[in-house]
């Protein structure tokens, strides 16, 4: 299974790629690059028959809104 994670530090952005048994590849790209790389390994959304985040994990139940309290009226 492949993992791709957005890496931060002070100065620069990373895209890390991680595969089973290889050394980590890790690269210094812009959000537009990691978003196409998402992309490109249909690890950007939930996909059929794709194994990834969204499939994993429930990433489809919608949270709070911005700016809200997080409390119903």
């Amino acid at each position: 299974m492949m993992v791709i994670r957005r890496m931060v530090d002070r100065h620069r952005a990373y895209t890390a790629i991680f595969l089973p048994g290889e050394e980590p590849r890790i690269f210094p790209t812009s959000e537009h690059d990691h978003a196409r790389i998402l992309q490109i390994f249909k690890q950007d959304r939930l996909h059929p028959d794709i194994v990834n985040d969204f499939s994993e994990f429930d990433f489809t139940a919608k949270g709070p809104s911005p700016g809200s309290t997080g409390k119903t009226p």
